[in-house]
């Protein structure tokens, strides 16, 4: 009997101090990573703005180009929604929507995971010229982890996960804008 009440307390000790830890972790995160393409600011940012021209450079298409599909709306306008459901379990199902464009600067999508795990999350794309013919691409993800999940980003380096596939995207999508 006191075995098992030491375990108990132990597992009590144990489970306590986790979500007091959690209480002190980051919420938030924000993963950005960014390239230059050898293209006018207008040209990169008319390709960008159209979602199913992701399918060209995301590294998640390129994961399973058997997924489904579904499109509703004017894409490269707000309220496009590109859709996916994929067998494979690093693509899952979800949507994207685009929430807001800023002509020649900002596009913004709210980005919906039904599985493998559900969540909502902001991604944006910017761009900027550095000069005639050279365009700075900036692709972001802003998301949060509620209490007391947060506590798995002790065990989850989300800037490495979702970075290393932004800058998988990114070099597709030079090679695909400057024919690399």
């Amino acid at each position: 009997m006191k075995l098992i009440k030491r375990i108990f307390y132990f597992l009590f000790y144990l489970i306590g101090s986790a979500l007091i830890a959690a209480i002190f972790i980051k919420k938030d995160y924000t993963v950005e990573r960014e390239i230059v393409i050898n293209q006018p600011k207008s040209l990169v940012f008319d390709y960008l703005k159209h979602l199913r021209n992701q399918e060209t450079y995301s590294v998640w298409y390129k994961m399973d180009p058997n997924m489904e599909k579904t499109y509703k709306g004017i894409d490269g306008k707000v309220g496009f929604v590109s859709g996916w459901k994929s067998k494979n379990e690093n693509v899952g199902e979800g949507s994207q929507e685009i929430t807001k464009i800023v002509d020649g600067k900002r596009i913004e999508f709210k980005l919906l995971f039904k599985e493998p795990m559900e969540s909502e999350n902001q991604i944006y794309i910017t761009t900027s010229s550095l000069s005639t013919g050279k365009t700075k691409v900036k692709w972001g993800f802003k998301g949060s982890f509620s209490y007391p999940m947060n506590l798995f980003r002790i065990f989850i380096d989300i800037d490495e996960a979702v970075g290393k596939d932004f800058e998988g995207g990114l070099k597709n999508l030079k090679k695909e804008l400057d024919g690399e």
